[in-house]
């Protein structure tokens, strides 16, 4: 496997493996900055391919910061290695994440973030949001980057395959569709639904993203805001019913 590299952002680099026993993409992001910020670890067996695509852009001793939504093994599986291979390095999780998992299987004690914490990297502000079971997880969040409005939305939006690195229409019928093909299986709405899950989804709209880095599947360029309405719309359609 090798990793694919495009700037989705003005030095935001989405690093993508597609991987052909999943049929899908995963997709690490790296903000580049005086403290570089790294989105997503990937599998364990993905490490190397995705250190080659950070090496690219930086000398990856230098990387500062490792985020991800929740503890899952493409969120955070290789996050040891990379704590081996940058010595400053630690991760970025909520409380919970930290308290329930993070710390005892970090070989580096995590930083945890409240709700809206504020993580600046240089030119960059990156705001922590806590938003459980969005996209699953109780101890799920995501990062938003305000300086360039870019959310890094983990696993919503999700699409199949191999697509295309960018797209600036179709995000929220492609993810309709993967959600509906979605609701049989194993792996049968593998996103709750809760009482909490329209009013996350709104709260992460009102940011009004201009880009959404998404993991499994295209990233998109527009109206972010819009799209997270709409994929709110979608998942209560599809999702709130037994």
């Amino acid at each position: 496997m090798q990793a694919k590299v495009t700037e989705i952002a003005r030095d935001t680099y989405r690093i993508s493996t597609f991987h052909p026993d999943y049929g899908m993409q995963f997709n690490q992001f790296l903000i580049k900055d005086d403290e570089p910020f790294l989105m997503h670890t990937g599998f364990k067996g993905m490490f190397q391919a995705t250190l080659e695509g950070v090496t690219s852009i930086i000398d990856a001793a230098n990387l500062r910061w490792i985020g991800f939504s929740h503890f899952e093994s493409d969120e955070c599986g290789a996050l040891n290695q990379w704590l081996g291979v940058a010595p400053r390095a630690q991760a970025l999780c909520s409380f919970v994440g930290a308290m329930v998992s993070v710390s005892d299987f970090a070989d580096r004690a995590p930083r945890p973030l409240a709700d809206g914490e504020v993580l600046q990297t240089g030119r960059r502000r990156l705001r922590f949001l806590s938003t459980p079971h969005v996209p699953h997880c109780w101890d799920a969040g995501l990062f938003f980057d305000e300086t360039e409005q870019t959310l890094l939305c983990s696993d919503l939006f999700f699409q199949p395959g191999d697509p295309e690195p960018v797209i600036e229409s179709e995000i929220v019928e492609r993810a309709r569709d993967a959600i509906k093909g979605s609701l049989t299986g194993p792996m049968a709405k593998d996103m709750p639904y809760t009482p909490y899950t329209g009013s996350t989804l709104h709260r992460l709209a009102a940011l009004q993203p201009r880009s959404l880095a998404v993991m499994h599947g295209s990233s998109f360029r527009g109206d972010g805001g819009e799209a997270i309405l709409e994929l709110a719309t979608v998942i209560k359609d599809l999702l709130s019913k037994p």
